[in-house]
């Protein structure tokens, strides 16, 4: 008996789950199909800090759910694994993210002369921390995927998934990314920082191999960027403000689904900024915006795309971040998300029966 089998069949998934392993999973690193990569980095964030706790929230609330999926037999046994959260990465993002926090200050002081020279050098500094981080994620992926694993992200900000989109390009030559979010993430070098959360579909977007970039939920953004959206080709937003109207005259979510899946290529990589949902979903993440969708108004998306017959060929869930003392609200939506994605990700790749 293989190693994975014998996991399987000594794990009761009505029964308690491992302690301190995802989801209360048996799998390791060689049994498990799906591998997610935590990246515990927030050195950017522009409004409160957070995010880089969120794998850890996720990780502590999500041996609490049941497994069970009635739309996808076995589900679980597909395994899932998250590697060690990364100490280096998170003390390295910490330390970076109290530069980031003055000379953002700095900036919303408006930039006051006295101080030009002080921080003159911190975007380089952070540009060049970001992007050590970026050939991070990179590496991690690439090695993964190369031995044949599905492979997602748990971040962390939104700046996070580049490594891992730059590893998904390198494979695959036309694809689209379908986005959940509040904001556009179009801004070029947000507050000069090159690898803003702010601008992460802004820099994706300069790798050819994506031929779609499909928005839906954004309720925040700037006029630079919605001018970006409606003048690229490959950009198309669905705003929640356009969505909600299409309800309150009596369309139904499913058309509105259907329409936002036929501008996707076959393959898509689905990025999940927490942000996308109400935020009395997620109220502790960095930049909360009122309205968006609903959980399983999100989760019926996901499981039309995989109907439709797309392919999901990786995803990313960031901007969870706990809340104060004992409060796990935040960690368990997102561990609810992580899981139904990680399913549906083995589903779209014949992975789950």
């Amino acid at each position: 008996m293989s190693e994975k089998h014998q996991q399987i069949s000594n794990f009761d998934p009505n029964g308690v789950g491992t302690k301190d392993a995802l989801f209360g999973l048996p799998f390791n690193e060689d049994t498990a199909e799906l591998i997610i990569i935590p990246v515990p980095w927030e050195v950017t964030v522009s409004y409160s800090p957070g995010t880089a706790e969120g794998p850890e929230a996720i990780l502590a609330a999500s041996p609490q759910l049941d497994l069970f999926q009635d739309d996808i037999k076995d589900a679980w046994k597909m395994g899932v694994y998250m590697l060690p959260i990364p100490e280096a990465i998170k003390n390295k993002s910490d330390n970076y993210r109290i530069l980031a926090a003055n000379y953002i200050n700095w900036l919303e002081e408006g930039s006051p002369e006295y101080d030009a020279e002080r921080f003159a050098a911190v975007p380089d500094l952070i540009n060049t921390a970001c992007r050590e981080m970026n050939e991070w994620v990179y590496t991690q992926a690439a090695h993964y995927r190369a031995k044949g694993k599905l492979v997602a992200l748990l971040g962390g900000d939104h700046s996070t998934p580049y490594g891992l989109i730059k590893a998904v390009a390198e494979t695959h030559t036309n694809f689209g990314i379908l986005q959940i979010d509040a904001h556009a993430d179009l801004r070029v070098a947000y507050e000069d920082f090159e690898f803003s959360h702010a601008s992460i579909l802004y820099n994706v977007l300069k790798f050819p191999e994506i031929s779609k970039i499909v928005q839906v939920g954004i309720r925040d953004y700037c006029e630079a960027e919605a001018i970006m959206a409606k003048e690229n080709n490959r950009i198309t937003t669905f705003y929640d403000k356009q969505i909600q109207e299409a309800a309150f005259e009596g369309k139904a979510w499913r058309i509105i689904c259907d329409e936002i899946i036929s501008q996707l290529p076959d393959e898509v990589y689905v990025t999940i900024d927490i942000d996308g949902l109400d935020p009395k979903l997620c109220p502790n993440t960095g930049t909360p915006v009122p309205g968006g969708l609903e959980l399983e108004q999100m989760l019926y998306l996901m499981k039309q795309l995989v109907r439709a017959g797309k392919k999901i060929i990786g995803f990313d869930l960031v901007e969870v971040a706990p809340g104060p003392g004992e409060d796990q609200w935040d960690g368990n939506v997102g561990a609810r998300v992580l899981y139904r994605m990680a399913n549906l990700y083995g589903a779209s790749k014949g992975n789950c029966a």
